[in-house]
């Protein structure tokens, strides 16, 4: 696939925002043990696989496919497997010896449109072969343009992350000073001049399209809707975010599952919704949960102008504690929901009794 050749003009222009991306504090650099807590809490993988988000084109991905970069799940390694190309590896890897300042790969976000707050990039595993420098470009696209977005020669890209350093078989997170003003529907990750990645992320804000009408029942919850899973008790074998995520999932590794308890305990998850809403149905899956399910489930609501802890006084249980089951949808309506008439909520609270495992959680609702 041809690359885009960069002229005499352009290098410079390159290397001035190099400089720059070093000494600017428009992007911090976040410690390895600060990235999950940093973007986690309130931001959304814009580029999750699960979300639909897809590789589009790429300069080159001879030793490893750069579709790994949005696989969900942490990075593997296979030591002494090789394939036709070389050594195996858990993420994208191009050839040596790139003649252009850098390879790149284009990929459309999970959601219609994401604002950007950070990046991560994750070299696991790749030592002596990891990528040694980074940048991030985006651009805003109707569906029509995307065969314009896929070449090489694009002009349409815009800086989000200028070029930053990276170290081998490690995590590196970068916090950009304030949310990007403009929302994006693709992105182009860049690797001077070539190497390996394993993971990328972007964390940001879904800006999804609502319904025109006020009245159109929607998943106020919906990771695509804006939907963030914001805080939770314990997430031993499943993330929280997972509970968000469209589908039903494919085992019980892409759901949210705490760890064994003895005695009375329970489990919370607290969501903000993507828009302030009235509740008009709530769905609990425990798809692929057939031994670890939880035996019952409960919800709560609230209208809050910040984050809520768990124990919030504002708290409104709109679910009483239901008798859960394997495997399965479980549909309340307003025949079982309380609180809800003429109520608005921004957030929901799903506590599941003791512990174990739920696949998805779906509030069903109108927009205010």
């Amino acid at each position: 696939m041809e690359i885009r050749t960069l002229s005499p003009e352009e290098v410079k222009e390159t290397a001035t925002a190099t400089a720059t991306a070093t000494s600017n504090p428009q992007a911090r650099a976040i410690p390895i043990d600060d990235i999950d807590a940093t973007f986690k809490t309130q931001y959304t993988d814009l580029i999750s696989a699960p979300l639909g988000s897809k590789v589009l084109s790429f300069s080159d991905e001879w030793f490893a496919d750069a579709s790994n970069l949005l696989t969900p799940t942490p990075p593997i390694r296979k030591i002494g497997v090789f394939t036709h190309a070389g050594a195996w590896y858990d993420g994208w890897e191009t050839r040596r010896h790139n003649t252009e300042p850098a390879d790149w790969v284009v990929i459309r976000l999970g959601v219609a449109s994401g604002k950007v707050a950070g990046v991560e990039i994750d070299t696991a595993f790749f030592n002596g072969n990891h990528a040694p420098e980074i940048a991030v470009e985006g651009c805003f696209a109707s569906e029509s343009d995307e065969e314009e977005v896929k070449k090489s020669d694009y002009k349409g890209w815009e800086t989000i992350l200028g070029i930053q350093e990276c170290g081998p078989s490690q995590r590196h997170g970068w916090l950009l000073e304030k949310v990007t003003e403009k929302a994006y529907t693709h992105v182009r990750l860049l690797m001077y001049p070539d190497g390996g990645i394993a993971r990328f992320r972007l964390y940001g804000v879904a800006v999804p399209v609502f319904p025109q009408s006020t009245s159109e029942v929607f998943e106020l919850s919906a990771t695509t809707m804006g939907g963030v899973a914001t805080s939770c008790s314990d997430q031993h074998f499943g993330t929280k975010d997972n509970l968000l995520l469209p589908g039903r999932g494919v085992d019980m590794g892409d759901g949210w599952e705490t760890k064994r308890t003895r005695g009375e305990h329970v489990d919370w998850v607290i969501i903000r919704l993507g828009s302030k809403g009235v509740i008009d149905k709530i769905v609990i899956d425990t798809a692929h949960f057939r031994g670890n399910f939880p035996q019952k489930v409960q919800v709560f609501a609230g209208e809050f102008d910040k984050e809520p802890g768990v124990n919030d006084q504002a708290w409104v249980e709109v679910l009483e504690p239901q008798k859960s089951g394997p495997d399965k949808e479980h549909v309340y309506t307003e025949e079982v929901l309380k609180e809800i008439d003429g109520k608005e909520y921004t957030h929901a609270k799903l506590v599941i009794i003791p512990d174990g495992g739920v696949k998805r959680f779906r509030v069903f609702g109108r927009r205010v």
